[in-house]
């Protein structure tokens, strides 16, 4: 069984306003479901919930859920979120087998870096951030760290070029880019116009002097320099 034990309430009301009062009670509506079994409504208390997934291994914490007495194997197979407070609303629970293999997705995360891409002047741009697998829940890694430090120009890298650790297979599709090298773009900043700084100009595309600025100019040119 997992470290992670999540309590469950199998009491609750179905339901909006049911649901609506359990997040003010600083719970969380969900259901139970997967290997052949009923789906349970359930609520779990969110604070539980929150730190059972904050681990390095996110959302694939491989949990114990107590469900009326009983401990069940469990996975997070889903998570809505309120569009504004980003709080967790509803959370899905699939049952697993120890022994059986699960599909999930798995972050990816770059590391090293790529001096020949970067002689050339450009840069490593990562195309996707997870990676489907198929593995045991036991096995699942918590990240997979991608080596980019061979890399150079025109470079591309596909989910196929992964290497996973044992016990752990592709289960999406080989072709997916993963990383891809191009050139980097510098961007170019437009100087600041100061708009009480502009002059007017004439047909002729000369600039308009006012009166006052006439007379200035007049009286700087009978200056003596001497003085």
């Amino acid at each position: 069984m997992a470290d992670l034990i999540l309590k469950t309430d199998t009491t609750r009301e179905l339901g909006t306003r049911p649901s609506r009062r359990l997040r003010r009670e600083g719970r969380v509506p969900g259901v139970v479901y997967g290997l052949g079994g009923d789906s349970i409504p359930v609520a779990v208390d969110a604070r539980d919930l929150r730190s059972a997934l904050t681990t390095d291994a996110g959302l694939n914490a491989l949990l114990t859920l107590e469900v009326d007495g009983d401990r069940q194997l469990g996975l997070v197979k889903d998570l809505q979120h309120h569009p504004v407070r980003n709080e967790v609303i509803h959370v899905d629970f699939i049952r697993v087998d120890a022994d059986v293999e699960v599909e999930v997705d798995v972050r990816m995360v770059l590391v090293g870096e790529a001096p020949e891409v970067t002689n050339e002047g450009g840069v490593v741009e990562q195309a996707a951030f997870t990676i489907r697998v198929l593995s045991k829940p036991e096995a699942i890694p918590n990240e997979l760290s991608i080596d980019i430090s061979e890399m150079t120009m025109g470079d591309t890298l596909r989910a196929g070029d992964i290497e996973l650790p044992d016990g752990v297979q592709l289960a999406g599709d080989s072709e997916e880019l993963v990383a891809s090298t191009s050139t980097a773009v510098m961007e170019i900043e437009e100087p600041e116009v100061d708009e009480e700084a502009e002059v007017e100009l004439d047909e002729d595309g000369q600039p308009i002097v006012s009166e006052e600025g006439e007379e200035a100019a007049e009286d700087t040119a009978s200056e003596d320099p001497a003085e």
